[in-house]
């Protein structure tokens, strides 16, 4: 109950903050909105013994909605094409008893990609959190050697789980307040390794419904906003987390990181540009039982030092990974969506990955690995390159808050927590003699 709390309590702040763009709070339901109610079933894409030994088995359940249309009274709306936004819940059976049921709830957008009298084309994105009945720490078994056999639900390692989602939705009106509704998506559900195991869920699904519309007749004028006033952004943001390297591991490692980049403006709702990032992981450590790293050099007694040992001791340094990256930001009015992709500059751990470290240790100590290099695979060695998945909201003027996943290939790392600050610098048409060329939030929200 405390969890499904906690899930009920973050939602309903994330809801807040897109229902607060929409509409005062006070007036959304005087206003146009609707309902939805959509049941699914999907197939799993993961191919892998975690998954294999529950076969035959596939997800369904029932999606639900209350959407709010685009008022067209504020710019980000107009940036965007008047898209639609809303509030979901999804109660779906994951196929297998010992996998369990979960319920989820996330705000949504809907972005329009054809719209005529027929029908209405959207492409939809959701991100909030989900909350499974079984996990590693339900079952009878939680013997970590057990990890691949079928006595055990390794999928998943705590209650609380991100969900993220994409799709397109296809809405048929039948009257002017009903309408068929149809989406065919994908979703992800996992926890971002605060708790092990992680494996997650990744998921196609497809479904039919019905959408019905309240107050349809209330339509307001629309409001014409200038583009953004300005180009060049400079984002500084910091951020810590904890997260576990493997089941059997008694506490979480921390991480931190530093970030900061220039973006511009190509259009009003996206911005590109150059990040530098600088990364702290504890988990680069002998400390742990997931076996990842193997730092070899051991002097012995007699002189001799062993190169194959794993029990080199791990310095600060040895933690501490460097980067730039081309950083991509998604606006939608107080929100940002943001999708990175990075290469390392610094990377000394590198050279510590066990199967790498095995072949060197034949010539000799752990050597200087090229900074590009061929990896092993997803969930053995880590990439020379990363990703990062964030959500930042401005919470006052140009401050705002933080959350990211940071990921190789698609295996996360960790998930992470901070705020930061942001430099808008005005536009040169916007600009006045005598007066600061930083654009502040506070004298106009967008």
């Amino acid at each position: 109950m405390r969890r499904f709390s906690l899930l009920l309590l973050v939602t309903a702040l994330c809801s807040l903050t897109v229902s607060a763009q929409e509409n005062s709070l006070g007036n959304i339901f005087s206003g146009k909105y609707a309902i939805k109610v959509q049941p699914f079933t999907g197939s799993y894409l993961d191919q892998n013994s975690h998954f294999d030994k529950f076969r035959p088995f596939a997800p369904k359940g029932l999606n639900l909605g209350l959407e709010l249309p685009s008022s067209q009274q504020l710019p980000w709306q107009q940036y965007l094409g008047n898209p639609t936004v809303g509030v979901g819940m999804s109660l779906f059976d994951f196929g297998h008893e010992m996998v369990g049921k979960c319920v989820s709830m996330y705000p949504y957008i809907l972005i329009p990609v054809v719209r005529n009298n027929y029908f209405d084309l959207n492409f939809k994105v959701a991100a909030g959190l989900g909350v499974v009945t079984e996990h590693w720490y339900t079952q009878e078994d939680q013997d970590p050697d057990h990890y691949y056999d079928a006595t055990t639900n390794s999928i998943f390692g705590c209650y609380l789980n991100a969900y993220l989602n994409a799709g397109v939705n296809l809405s048929v009106p039948i009257t002017r307040n009903v309408a068929l509704n149809g989406e065919f998506g994908y979703f992800h559900m996992s926890n971002g390794r605060t708790c092990m195991p992680n494996i997650g869920a990744n998921v196609i699904y497809g479904g039919v419904g019905v959408t019905t519309t309240i107050n349809s007749n209330v339509e307001k004028t629309p409001i014409h906003f200038a583009d953004l006033p300005y180009g060049w952004s400079i984002n500084i943001t910091g951020a810590v987390g904890g997260h576990k390297s493997a089941i059997a591991d008694p506490n979480r490692f921390f991480i931190s990181s530093f970030h900061t980049g220039a973006v511009y403006n190509v259009t009003n709702w996206y911005s590109v540009g150059p990040g530098f990032d600088i990364f702290y992981n504890g988990a680069v450590t002998a400390f742990t039982d997931r076996g990842l790293y193997c730092k070899g050099y051991l002097e012995l007694e007699n002189g001799i030092v062993d190169c194959k040992s794993c029990d080199g001791e791990y310095t600060t340094s040895d933690k501490i990974r460097a980067g730039i990256a081309l950083n991509n930001e998604f606006k939608f009015g107080l929100l940002t969506a943001i999708v990175d992709w990075g290469i390392y500059l610094r990377n000394p751990s590198r050279n510590y990955y066990y199967d790498y470290h095995i072949m060197n240790s034949e010539t000799g100590c752990d050597g200087d690995r090229p900074l590009f290099y061929k990896s092993s695979g997803a969930g053995g060695e880590e990439a020379f390159h990363y990703i990062r998945f964030g959500l930042k909201t401005r919470v006052w003027d140009n401050f705002y808050l933080h959350a990211s996943a940071k990921t190789h290939l698609h295996i996360c790392e960790y998930v992470e927590f901070g705020m930061g600050y942001q430099i808008p610098f005005l536009k040169k048409s916007h600009r006045k003699p005598g007066k600061s060329i930083i654009y502040h939030h506070r004298d106009g929200l967008l």
